[in-house]
């Protein structure tokens, strides 16, 4: 069970405040990305090159790349993104790598890393995380902050935060029996839950999805990331994944979650001022029904990283950003080869924020 006593280390701010860096992994050869010298393997890493080109443009980027890798990363990378050796997985740093927070006291770091469990999305039996579940420690010890451990299994693709309190959480994942069996067995599960998120992150509300998208309980899903559904911006609006067609089945999903959140109030007490964005037009790949999402952005200094899939809506959503976020660029790369192995760009970055000192 998770311990009551603990304390939580400081406050996570949200993801439109000053970063230090951004930390992303480069793909290794696995079952999801392809042999070493396989054309999905060229292209996933191609996809999460362009990623990173597009934000060293505004900010420092580290990469972990595998040692097996470091020569091939070196061509593809801008040569300003600094390289960090590291034995991988996967590639979804978002979720193996730490949450950092603001720091409650002076201690000249100024930032703290929660090290929450991972566990490959639930023990899915596709997955591997000997490495990966060692992830968070190792960023923590190469920027020098604090660990604040939790025995909380859960993804940094799981939590969004609105910087003044509130964290938006999904049943499926944080009780789910994969990643929390004694929680998700238990009446008080989303009690502890909430308890230990609000001590590591130094959130006051939680708002509970009843789920996520389809696609996201397939195979390969996390079983209903947030980071694809729903986010908060600068200016206090909480943009909204919505499927206009009634032929895909996300259509109800979105109908569902929108009905769950427009009867929440944030940590303020005020009522969630919803802004629906579009899904994409297209509905299928040659994988079924796609989750294509414009949710799934990289909020980085000065830029909007907002994920492109060569569809009539792409411009629709980057004027959504441009309104949300009118003092930054809006940056959309393609990526619709990140989705086709399980994610989306914010899956794939993970901002470490600058301190308050």
């Amino acid at each position: 069970m998770l311990d009551p006593t603990v304390q939580p280390q400081g406050v996570m701010p949200p993801e439109w405040a000053p970063h230090s860096r951004t930390w992303m992994a480069f793909p290794p050869a696995n079952g999801t990305f392809g042999q070493p010298g396989s054309e999905t393997l060229q292209r996933a890493r191609q996809a999460w090159a362009a990623v990173a080109n597009t934000v060293i443009g505004y900010e420092p980027v580290s990469l972990l790349v595998d040692p097996a890798d470091l020569a091939v990363a070196g061509e593809l990378l801008h040569p300003n993104i600094e390289i960090q050796e590291a034995n991988l997985d996967d590639a979804w740093l978002r979720d193996s790598g730490p949450t950092f927070v603001h720091t409650a006291e002076s201690d000249g770091a100024g930032v703290a890393a929660v090290d929450w469990v991972f566990n490959g999305w639930g023990a899915q039996n596709w997955a591997e995380w000997d490495n990966d579940s060692r992830l968070a420690s190792h960023i923590a010890e190469l920027t020098g902050a604090p660990i604040s451990s939790s025995k909380l299994v859960n993804e940094g693709g799981g939590i969004h935060v609105d910087g003044r309190g509130t964290v938006l959480l999904t049943e499926t994942v944080q009780l789910d029996p994969g990643r929390n069996p004694e929680l998700s067995s238990s009446a008080t599960g989303k009690t502890e839950v909430e308890a230990e998120i609000h001590r590591q992150l130094g959130t006051t509300k939680a708002i509970w999805l009843p789920r996520g998208l389809t696609r996201d309980y397939d195979e390969f899903g996390t079983k209903g990331h947030v980071d694809i559904v729903a986010a908060f911006t600068g200016s206090g609006a909480l943009l909204l994944h919505t499927q206009q067609n009634p032929d895909h089945p996300d259509y109800e999903v979105c109908r569902e979650i929108r009905q769950a959140l427009q009867n929440s109030t944030d940590a303020e007490g005020n009522p969630l001022r919803i802004v629906e964005v579009p899904a994409p037009a297209v509905l299928q790949d040659e994988e079924g029904w796609v989750d294509y999402s414009y949710i799934n952005h990289y909020v980085a200094n000065g830029v909007v990283v907002l994920c492109a899939f060569g569809d009539p809506q792409d411009e629709v959503a980057a004027e959504i950003l441009a309104q949300e976020y009118p003092d930054r660029s809006i940056e959309l790369v393609e990526a619709r080869d990140i989705f086709a192995f399980g994610g989306g760009i914010h899956c794939i970055t993970q901002q470490q924020p600058a301190p308050l000192h």
